[in-house]
């Protein structure tokens, strides 16, 4: 049984059936009886749970407060913003009835035609539109200002081709809007969220990114400015992992939301909105984890140790338990997860590989001879390394270990990413090295036929103008002419 467990595609094989392969073995999610919907089941979940947690914590000490918006949307507010219409027209489901019926002969139901809505409404693909018609309400004043919201919630978007976690069409996320009097402050919120966002993808999903800015062809629909967190999954193809928007005063505008300056004036608010999503569990998966299963980064992982005890049922089992009962309340006291399996329906052998699947970051386990020498045995699933050490300081040894996988796995996934940043100059030699994955540093003209022409030629888009990145003039590689910056060119999810 311990093989099956481990029993995945291999990445080398197909990474693309190893990712699908893991969510499901490891207890993350399963599809849904809803088409392109998932079931995030009680594992993945306290992933989400771990990773709302922090990110929570992290948008309040911004200012920003947790409030809640409707679901549905009248049809008529999509309208009012032309670009941002046209950016989710396609992906909108709509609710037209708000009635069933059951059928003449009772085995079936159907849309009671007569209970259709005089305006439809839109299943939220985000909530711009119906949190600016409610801003409206709430700001009057330069007093009211800045006025900083969040919401934690789920959205639609109909999307043709779906995968779990990385592109579904419900899937879970956070949405901030904030609203601001001068355009300065608003640019300065956007920026500000884009750096939130980067820290707690490298200090504690341990996943490192390259932030910058989307071009017009790239940016959020409705937004003038889309800054952007990409990170480099194991394929070397890029992964969108956050955004924040600088939107300008197009919302308030379309929703009339004004507010009256110092001098007594009116003038027209200016926004922001940002993002993240249960994507980032997707970004998790395929930055750290391996033939072997995940391996989570420490600080985000639903179990941190997993204690397992062998030996024989009754006086043994009982002095393990006696023995390693205070090195638990030590763990738990210094806000450690830990989980003592002393169950005894699976063999230890199943065991070990069943936490080994789900990327336990640290097992431990004491056994008949373990007691007597006053040893345990660690492993460690970053590296797979195991060692036998004494008793004493235990469980200040094991939060060493923790500290330095998270480090570990940080610096190996950008140990990774940076030997596959290029320079190239050369467009021929791009469309041939850009099938192996990377991220390209190129010349770009600024155009959008040149845009356009490497995603038809390659499958490969701009993914941003990154910021940490010397840039220099020089020719763009397509179409020879003069060029201001290097952007990142990558294949993406």
């Amino acid at each position: 049984m311990a093989i099956e467990l481990k029993d995945l595609t291999k990445r080398s094989d197909n990474y693309s059936q190893w990712f699908n392969d893991l969510v499901v073995k490891a207890d993350l999610a399963e599809q849904s009886a809803v088409r392109g919907c998932m079931v995030i089941k009680p594992y993945g979940y306290a992933i989400w749970e771990k990773m709302q947690q922090q990110l929570d914590r992290m948008f309040k000490e911004t200012g920003a407060q947790n409030a809640y918006f409707p679901l549905l949307i009248p049809k008529s507010f999509f309208s009012r913003e032309a670009e941002h219409v046209k950016g989710f027209a396609k992906e909108c489901a709509v609710v037209t009835h708000y009635r069933l019926r059951a059928s003449e002969d009772g085995n079936s139901v159907e849309v009671d035609p007569s209970a259709r809505l005089e305006e439809e409404l839109i299943i939220r693909p985000t909530s711009e539109t119906i949190i600016w018609n409610t801003y409206k309400n709430w700001i009057k004043s330069w007093r009211d200002l800045p006025l900083m919201c969040n919401q934690w919630c789920n959205v639609m978007r109909w999307e043709m081709r779906t995968r779990p976690f990385l592109r579904t069409s419900e899937f879970l996320w956070q949405e901030g809007h904030t609203a601001h009097a001068t355009r300065e402050e608003a640019e300065a919120e956007a920026k500000k969220m884009l750096e939130v966002y980067a820290k707690f993808a490298e200090e504690w999903m341990a996943v490192p990114v390259v932030c910058g800015v989307k071009s017009e062809t790239e940016r959020f629909a409705g937004a003038l400015d889309t800054y952007t967190i990409e990170a480099m999954m194991q394929d070397g193809k890029a992964l969108q992992s956050g955004t924040s928007h600088f939107l300008g005063q197009n919302f308030a505008k379309s929703f009339d939301v004004t507010f009256l300056n110092k001098e007594n004036k009116a003038e027209y608010v200016w926004a922001t909105s940002w993002g993240v999503s249960t994507r980032l569990i997707g970004a998790l998966i395929m930055t750290h984890s391996d033939d072997n299963g995940l391996v989570l980064p420490p600080k985000l992982a639903p179990i941190q140790v997993v204690i397992i005890p062998i030996g024989k049922a009754g006086e043994q089992m009982q002095a393990i338990a006696d023995k390693l009962q205070p090195v638990v309340e030590q763990l738990r006291k210094a806000g450690i997860t830990v989980k003592y399996d002393d169950v005894d329906n699976k063999r230890p052998g199943f065991k070990f590989a069943d936490y080994e699947l789900k990327g336990v970051p640290v097992r431990i386990v004491m056994g008949g001879r373990d007691l007597e020498s006053n040893t345990v045995e660690i492993m460690r699933r970053d590296t797979l390394e195991k060692e036998t050490i004494g008793f004493e300081g235990l469980a200040e040894h094991v939060i060493s270990v923790l500290d330095d996988m998270q480090a570990n796995i940080f610096k190996k996934a950008l140990d990774y990413r940076n030997a596959r940043i290029y320079e190239c100059n050369d467009y021929e030699e791009f469309k041939q090295r850009v099938k192996e994955g990377g991220f390209f540093l190129c010349h770009w003209d600024g155009t959008e036929e040149t845009e356009t022409r490497i995603k038809e030629d390659t499958q490969a888009t701009i993914r941003c103008i990154p910021y940490g990145f010397e840039q220099t003039e020089g020719v763009d590689m397509v179409s020879g002419k003069p060029a201001k910056h290097r952007v990142i060119i990558a294949r993406s999810y």
